[in-house]
């Protein structure tokens, strides 16, 4: 894990050296895959490395231990509360879907949790371009295999230094890194609404996914359920479509 810590960190500094940037910035969510990045940023860029904690509508507990996370890192940290944002914007825009009758009830669990993840990319690349900072995503190798994550929410990063690593080694990496124990064995969770995990949305285990990367036999049902995760989610791992030039 000595030897991957300081690859990734090494790779980090010279995205800064590439780009010409200042340093760089994460949202800290209290989960063990943002602590990872957390700590790796502050060495990559002890300096100019910044965790941004944006609670909204959020588990107190998820704060708490975002906080626990940038304390243990020694990164410097900000805390932008989006809850009275997303309540206004997402009420807002349903009461224009209802005016004109085309509200899908449906569809609002989904739409919510959505823009929760956009408005936390929105305020990430704020203050990255108030600082001069790279975004740099927390995607782990099965949440990015599978399409877990929001597109051009969490998904819309400049950097995305995990994306080679399973869930097993970002757990193992945090451990080399002195995560607080609480943050690594919690139950993996985007925090999008009331007993959420990840898990449990996506109907397989973190486990299993990782067996699957690296080409170990894995039940059929499990196996049906990661490849039609990843087929579904292409678009989300492309850029946008283009028609050909005429």
């Amino acid at each position: 894990m000595q030897e991957k810590a300081e690859k990734l960190v090494k790779w980090l500094q010279q995205q800064i050296q590439l780009t010409g940037v200042k340093g760089l910035v994460v949202g800290v969510s209290g989960g063990i895959d943002s602590a990872v990045v957390a700590n790796l940023i502050k060495r990559a860029a002890p300096n100019a490395s910044l965790g941004v904690m944006m609670p909204c509508n959020s588990n107190p507990q998820d704060l708490t231990h975002a906080k626990k996370v940038v304390d243990a890192a020694d990164i410097d940290s900000v805390t932008v509360d989006l809850t009275r944002t997303h309540a206004m914007m997402l009420e807002e825009i349903q009461t224009q879907l209802k005016q004109v009758n085309v509200f899908n009830e449906e569809n609002q669990q989904l739409a919510d949790a959505n823009l929760r993840a956009r408005l936390r990319m929105s305020t990430l690349y704020s203050i990255a371009t108030n600082h001069n900072y790279l975004v740099v995503g927390t995607d782990n190798a099965a949440e990015w295999f599978t399409g877990y994550f929001t597109k051009y929410g969490d998904g819309g990063v400049d950097l995305v230094p995990l994306v080679h690593l399973t869930k097993g080694e970002v757990k193992k990496l945090a451990e080399y890194l002195d995560v607080p124990t609480e943050v690594i064995n919690k139950k993996p969770s985007a925090g999008l609404w009331e007993g959420q995990t990840d898990e449990n949305e996506m109907g397989t285990s973190y486990a299993m996914i990782d067996r699957y990367l690296e080409g170990k036999e894995i039940p059929e049902k499990d196996k049906e359920i990661i490849e039609r995760l990843h087929n579904r989610t292409a678009h989300k791992r492309d850029l946008p479509k283009t028609p050909q030039k005429f």
